[in-house]
């Protein structure tokens, strides 16, 4: 039993120095292990016109992550019902801090 619960324990501190929130963006995009910040982009359609801009946020500290970036959100807070495109942009800090924003253009 002894010798299980060494390993076990050095693996468990491990993973909590190293944080949980993990900076992939929604298609899995770059990612550093000491900072990142990097955008690009979600999706685009075919509708003309941008004459609003929405953007929804969400942070991640530690092991604790809380927020909406969803597209939704997005387009509801800038009153948006026609997406021309979406992009994203994640912050992360040693993995510790992460912060992802969507941003909606459309009209």
């Amino acid at each position: 039993m002894k010798k299980i619960l060494l390993p076990v324990s050095v693996a468990s501190l491990m993973m909590l120095a190293t944080g949980c929130v993990a900076p992939n963006g929604p298609l899995g995009g770059t990612m550093a292990a000491i900072y990142t910040d990097v955008s690009g982009p979600v999706a685009v359609t075919g509708n003309s016109g941008c004459s609003k801009i929405g953007t929804a946020v969400s942070k991640g500290v530690i092991c604790v992550a809380w927020g909406d970036s969803s597209i939704k959100a997005a387009c509801q807070n800038g009153g948006i019902s026609k997406i021309q495109h979406v992009d994203y942009h994640v912050t992360s800090v040693l993995g510790i801090y992460t912060e992802m924003t969507t941003t909606v253009y459309g009209e």
